[in-house]
């Protein structure tokens, strides 16, 4: 039977999470050895720790939800505009005590209503913050997130972890600049722009999807800004991994998922058909074909020969 059980590769410190509970296993014997891969973390997310945390990291959350007093706002900020009116995002009528101010889509908050609001949407996967009244969907910066709900450094620290977390599932990463998530429109160009930052000279400011620097050199380009160092590494990976053997087959031991392009590694001991914890597609992992996950077999002979080393890391187009 398909087997989905997998583990990932968390820096040391972190609970490897019961991952075959969490995607519905059922127990099964010593006969059925359930496949075992390990995630590798994209190089070009390699600042995110770790890569695909069930949720964002609860013990930081858990600190900061239980040790946190109420936050007002300085009535006498002239940088903010406070208004008498209700709190826009006190969904749970907390009735926090600080007085209101408008943000930028011009509804009101208070530094806990918002913090409240933007923490739920790092929880649901999100990267960006959209105001949560009813048919507003104007997207704040994360700088103004910051200012307006009077983020603590370890409240900070965590939102950019999630961000960076959440950020690295989709097709989006964040600005260097501004910590903005912005989304690659073209995969065959590494540059891209973020509309959040715009420079002095009022020109939007480009960065390198690859290398997270500020663009340097002619674009498009697909293999490598102009910045030293700018290499793809997971192509690296791919490249100068060694080679192992599943029942007497020879494939590299580390291959790109086929459907969204994330780097796994097989244990070399138990199936060869891998369900990616990522896009959760399964495929083959000698040919690199789509496996069927209902399938009670799992054998070798239609694929005696493994796909050859991957020299392109394909790109996730979601439906």
């Amino acid at each position: 039977m398909w087997n989905r059980s997998f583990m990932v590769n968390r820096p040391t410190g972190h609970r490897v999470e019961d991952f075959p509970l969490m995607f519905g296993a059922r127990t099964r014997n010593d006969a059925e050895r359930p496949s075992v891969i390990r995630v590798l973390p994209l190089p070009v997310f390699q600042y995110v720790q770790p890569l695909y945390p069930i949720r964002p990291d609860w013990e930081i959350h858990k600190a900061i939800s239980t040790t946190a007093q109420e936050k007002c706002y300085n009535p006498y900020d002239p940088t903010l505009a406070f208004v008498d009116a209700d709190d826009d995002l006190d969904f749970l009528c907390e009735g926090f005590q600080s007085r209101r101010a408008l943000m930028s889509c011009g509804h009101a908050v208070t530094p806990m209503s918002l913090t409240n609001w933007c923490r739920r949407l790092l929880d649901e996967g999100k990267c960006q913050f959209v105001c949560g009244q009813s048919g507003c969907n104007i997207e704040w910066s994360f700088a103004e997130v910051c200012k307006m709900a009077l983020l603590t450094p370890e409240e900070k620290e965590y939102f950019e972890k999630a961000m960076a977390s959440n950020a690295a599932r989709g097709s989006t990463k964040l600005c260097p600049k501004c910590k903005s998530s912005v989304v690659r429109k073209n995969p065959s160009n590494l540059r891209v722009r973020c509309t959040v930052c715009p420079t002095k000279k009022r020109r939007y400011y480009t960065f390198c999807w690859q290398c997270l620097r500020d663009w340097k050199g002619p674009a498009p380009r697909s293999d490598s800004c102009g910045n030293d160092g700018c290499t793809n590494e997971s192509l690296k990976t791919l490249r100068n991994c060694p080679d192992m053997y599943l029942w007497s087959v020879k494939c590299p031991s580390i291959r790109a998922c086929p459907t969204c392009g994330i780097l796994l590694q097989h244990d070399n001991i138990s199936c060869k058909n891998v369900h990616c914890p990522r896009c959760q597609v399964p495929f083959c992992f000698v040919c690199l074909k789509l496996a069927n996950p209902w399938s009670t077999t799992c054998s070798y002979i239609a694929c005696s020969v493994a796909a050859p080393r991957q020299t392109s890391i394909p790109v996730w187009q979601k439906k």
